[in-house]
């Protein structure tokens, strides 16, 4: 049976539509079988009615309460009967269950544990990059625990920082190496090459 993806965005849904892509053309055997975004004004949301997937909103507008949202996203991924869940700029903490552990996967645009944690995201990581002059960033693909960008390292590419790079130039070649890595990260995953083992990495 085809393993069932289901992504969450809060923004554009560009690595949806990669994955969608990987899919297509044989290098990833998954189905995207849900997309949950965060907002109503979500560019993902445009991208999964094109593709043909499945979009629900859990927002602080329809589910005031954290505890709402939280229980309306799991009830959403149960009833989907999803395998696996990728985060694939989604701006919210995971509410991780026992259930889900080992299942749940984080793209990050940066070299974690460099950058990460609550209020790293989007710009705001590359615009530290820049401002640090650091020489390198890259991307990592990581299981989701409890803590924000604290999951068990899967797979990392790094790339150059460039003295002319703006912080568009900078997200423009991460997400290049985004789209290389997460869909691989995800076939490890789905071969059982890799595995989560008490908030660690297990390479078969």
């Amino acid at each position: 049976m085809t393993p069932k993806l289901a992504v969450l965005a809060s923004g554009g849904g560009r690595s949806l539509e990669n994955l969608v892509l990987e899919i297509k053309t044989g290098n990833l055997d998954a189905e995207v079988a849900q997309v949950c975004v965060s907002n109503s004004t979500c560019g993902a949301i445009e991208r999964a009615n094109r593709l043909g997937i499945p979009c629900e909103i859990v927002s602080k507008k329809l589910f005031p309460e954290l505890q709402q949202r939280q229980q309306a996203l799991l009830g959403i991924l149960q009833k989907a009967q999803c395998d696996l869940v990728v985060l694939a700029g989604w701006l919210s903490l995971f509410p991780l269950t026992e259930e889900w552990e080992g299942r749940v996967l984080n793209i990050h645009p940066a070299l974690l544990p460099a950058y990460g944690g609550k209020g790293f995201w989007g710009h705001h990581v590359h615009d530290a990059v820049l401002r640090d002059k650091a020489p390198i960033s890259g991307c990592t693909v990581h299981f989701v625990n409890r803590e924000y960008d604290m999951g068990a390292t899967i797979l990392q590419e790094a790339v150059p920082v460039l003295p002319t790079d703006s912080s568009d130039d900078l997200a423009d070649r991460v997400f290049e190496a985004e789209k290389r890595v997460l869909p691989e990260a995800i076939r490890l995953l789905l071969s059982g090459r890799v595995r989560y083992e008490e908030n660690s990495s297990d390479w078969a």
